[in-house]
């Protein structure tokens, strides 16, 4: 029974580019607040290693004041280094780390007796797998079962979970398609203003911009203040205004996604997803049901206009099944004993 070990001591190690949770743009943040908020509402003893200004019913224990990408004094390396070695020097107090920190924190990993696990958010580039391949022996969950490397030692697959409570059901929607995420080639911004163009609706478009050059020359272009219009990041309240007036979110998807949050935080407000059918999209989606998966821009247009045969009341359903912290949690629950009885 899981209630035998909730009386052991986790250590959540949260990444400090952002708050955790952020204010708008940080998804490893997110899936490392909501683990951390759910395991104390289920009775364990957790301590979130985050940044100063994080917020959590757990302990928390900062030796950063703000994330680096909020500060502009900081030094991301300066920031990284101190906060790393500062939950592996207290590893002695804990009897499991749950790292949210890429392929950095395996590398102090070998030198504590706590046992490490390692949710594997996505490998970023071929450069990093070194590192992997150094400690395939530790302890690693996948997001999702398409996003995973030959070799390491994984437990399981874990699908992120998010807050319901954030996004209420939106039962009927505008006709609006809408982007959230990073403006960046591999998030397909560029073809969902194809897509919007030729379905002649109009395209909200939110997130942080990653690639200065590609917003430059491939997005601004189209934007008018009118069909095409960007409005910069936003946060929770933000996102739901942009639900309201939806009637789908584009999500195409130049590279295999890893897991995509937005995806089932727009299925949990009510609105299907449009995505390319690459990664864990086809994980995350249920292709007719929440949304459906296209292989161009020209089936993503054929799409829109098949949006009325979706139900939103299972979009949000299949959320609550497979996407919300309460699966999440007692899905890690599993791990986390594992480890302990190894």
């Amino acid at each position: 029974m899981i209630e035998a070990y909730r009386d052991k001591k986790i250590a959540v190690l949260s990444p400090v580019a952002w708050r955790t949770p952020p204010v708008r743009y940080g998804a490893w943040e997110t899936v490392a607040s909501n683990i951390a908020e759910g395991l104390v509402a289920r009775g364990w003893d957790v301590t979130l290693f985050a940044t100063a200004d994080s917020i959590t019913k757990a302990r928390l224990h900062a030796v950063v004041p703000k994330g680096y990408e909020e500060d502009p004094g900081a030094d991301a390396k300066v920031a990284e280094y101190l906060h790393l070695s500062e939950v592996f020097e207290h590893a002695g107090e804990f009897d499991l780390i749950h790292s949210h920190y890429d392929f950095m924190a395996l590398c102090f990993s070998e030198l504590v007796d706590t046992p490490v696990l390692t949710t594997i958010h996505g490998f970023s580039s071929p450069q990093i797998m070194p590192v992997y391949e150094k400690y395939r022996d530790s302890y690693f969950v996948s997001i999702s079962d398409s996003d995973r490397a030959e070799g390491l030692n994984y437990l399981a697959t874990v699908y992120n979970g998010i807050d319901l409570s954030l996004y209420p059901l939106i039962e009927e929607g505008g006709n609006d398609l809408i982007f959230l995420g990073r403006i960046h080639p591999d998030k397909g911004l560029h073809l969902a203003i194809e897509v919007a163009k030729g379905s002649g609706r109009k395209l909200e478009i939110a997130g942080i911009i990653q690639d200065q050059s590609y917003f430059r020359e491939q997005i601004e272009p189209h934007l008018d203040g009118d069909q095409i219009r960007y409005i910069g990041p936003v946060d929770v309240a933000g996102k739901n205004r942009l639900f309201a007036n939806a009637s789908a979110l584009l999500h195409l998807n130049t590279i295999p996604e890893r897991f995509g949050l937005v995806l089932a935080e727009a299925n949990a407000a009510g609105v299907p997803v449009i995505a390319m059918d690459r990664g864990s999209c086809r994980e995350v989606i249920a292709d007719g049901e929440t949304g459906f998966l296209v292989n161009s821009t020209t089936e993503a247009i054929d799409a829109v206009n098949r949006l009325s045969l979706i139900d939103r009341k299972n979009c949000r359903l299949r959320v609550q099944t497979h996407f919300s912290i309460e699966t999440m949690v007692s899905g890690y629950e599993q791990v986390y004993r594992k480890i302990f009885e190894q």
